[in-house]
């Protein structure tokens, strides 16, 4: 269980599972720089926070919900929780059923990234709302689909995994060495991690060094 200071951005999961020196660079070292990927995303989440809530027959939409649990130690928004209308037990009264739906600019990926990120929106409204929230959903601006996806015990076992290491990574306070990766050339730290240079210098210098201990 964290404290309310030990708090991180719910946001860091992604860049965590993107690359750990990429988080590192944003939430050790407090750098930030953007590309036409990072500010295509960021204006869809501001639209999306700005947008009204409503409802629509059994269904109630907030949007820019806040979020927090002490068990994962994050803080973030919920792009829209969806509230849907259950009838309870006794027939006569209602609950809401908390569906979370995170929007993102591009589409589907193979990895469990956005998976882990609603995940953990997910667990922080349950420690919310008091409510077991089985499923959630993703929408990809790029093919204009939902993908819904379910709280399972692998995926919770994966977020609460995620969030452990954010913490441990951020409490090391050291900025990983670069490790060039095709994904690195959409990153849009890649002018400021220059994975490439800094990594060859690295094999250069090992090189090196191994040639005089060798003498």
């Amino acid at each position: 269980m964290y404290t309310e200071d030990e708090l991180l951005p719910l946001s860091a999961l992604q860049h965590i599972c993107f690359c750990e020196r990429q988080c590192a660079l944003i939430h050790i070292e407090q750098q930030w720089t953007e590309n036409r990927y990072t500010a295509e995303g960021r204006i869809m989440h501001e639209r999306v926070h700005m947008a009204n809530h409503e409802s629509r027959g059994k269904i109630r939409i907030a949007c820019g919900v806040p979020l927090r649990s002490l068990t994962l130690g994050l803080v973030g928004q919920a792009d829209v929780v969806e509230f849907h209308k259950m009838e309870a037990d006794d027939g006569r009264s209602h609950l809401w059923q908390p569906f979370p739906v995170e929007y993102k600019r591009g589409k589907a990926k193979k990895e469990n990234w956005d998976r882990v990120q609603l995940c953990a929106q997910a667990i922080c409204l349950e420690e919310m709302v008091g409510l077991v929230i089985l499923c959630g959903a993703l929408f990809y601006g790029k093919t204009r689909r939902r993908q819904e996806v379910k709280f399972d015990g692998n995926l919770r076992a994966e977020t609460a995994d995620t969030a452990r290491r954010l913490h441990d990574l951020v409490a090391s306070g050291r900025t990983p060495e670069p490790v060039y990766a095709a994904r690195c050339e959409s990153c849009s730290f890649l002018e400021l991690c220059l994975p490439k240079t800094m990594g060859g210098q690295k094999s250069a210098l090992a090189y090196l060094q191994k040639i005089v201990k060798s003498i």
